[in-house]
């Protein structure tokens, strides 16, 4: 069964991010956290109504960012753990996640609240004395680079053994192109990364998320879509947020920044309103998998 759900809310995506691609990479998480990441907030709210998440849950979220998706979770009541390959957006997490504030670059750091994870520490989630996870998610959306469906094996066999059998795992993708309005704007780094041939955008492909759950021997059980659109302030701050994702480190790589920066504002003029805010109506799907 589909489910559907679409919100307007001017609540991004994230690609792993390439350090050689820009050396401000603790802006560059900044930006990600208090710009983008905020637009895929219908995406999780609905994913953890359909899945009752509440004080009940054990919830690890893979790729998990800055920690917004964990904290909407933990303010559900659920016990979070979060995993990210990026050591600046763990630091931003632990500060939305614990009370004090701490920026220490531990792999493992416990707290009331939750616990974050450098991927290279996933085993490490499986803490003594406490029960299998029961919710699984995915957020980062497939769909913004070359094989990053294939990327997310790895972290999916190492967390469905901490997880008991039946366990919900989400998995997340761009929608069809027509329906997203920043498709435009991404098709920016496929373009100009043409050269290298690799790190530009691509669409999702229609099955891919039921691909992906396949390769894992995970059985689908449920997809829904969800309206997230991309709303800024201005025009610099879409450019920001944007950049945050990581699609476009290819292009910078291809090119320079600036000349990235510049293609980008460019791509996004057909999307700038009257007051010069941005806006770019875009849907999101997701796909429920069950483990072995």
């Amino acid at each position: 069964m589909t489910h559907t759900l679409v919100q307007h809310h001017q609540y991004g995506v994230n690609a792993a991010p390439d350090p050689a691609a820009g050396t401000d990479t603790e802006g560059r998480a900044r930006d990600w956290a208090e710009i983008q990441e905020r637009m895929l907030v219908p995406l999780y709210e609905a994913v953890y109504e359909r899945l009752e998440v509440n004080a009940g849950t054990r919830l690890l979220g893979l790729g998990c960012g800055s920690g917004l998706a964990l904290l909407l979770a933990a303010s559900r009541g659920a016990r979070v753990t979060g995993v990210d390959s990026d050591g600046e957006r763990l630091a931003l997490a632990r500060e939305r996640l614990h009370t004090d504030g701490a920026r220490d670059r531990t792999p493992v750091r416990p707290s009331p609240t939750g616990t974050l994870l450098a991927t290279d520490h996933l085993a490490e989630a499986a803490e003594p004395g406490e029960p299998a996870y029961d919710v699984i998610t995915a957020f980062q959306p497939i769909g913004g680079a070359e094989g990053d469906g294939k990327g997310l094996g790895p972290e999916l066999d190492a967390a469905i053994p901490l997880a008991k059998r039946g366990t919900p795992v989400v998995l997340a993708s761009w929608g069809p192109p027509e329906r997203c309005a920043t498709a435009a704007v991404l098709r920016v780094a496929g373009r100009l990364t043409d050269r290298l041939r690799k790190g530009g955008w691509r669409p999702a492909h229609r099955d891919e998320l039921e691909d992906v759950a396949a390769r894992a021997g995970l059985k689908p059980d449920g997809s829904g879509r969800v309206a997230c659109p991309f709303g800024y302030a201005d025009r610099e701050s879409a450019v920001r947020g944007l950049l945050s994702t990581g699609v476009f480190d290819g292009a910078v790589r291809a090119t320079d920044r600036r000349q990235v920066e510049k293609e980008i504002g460019e791509a996004l003029h057909p999307h700038l309103r009257r007051d010069g805010t941005v806006w770019m109506p875009n849907v999101f799907r997701y796909l429920i998998a069950r483990t072995p």
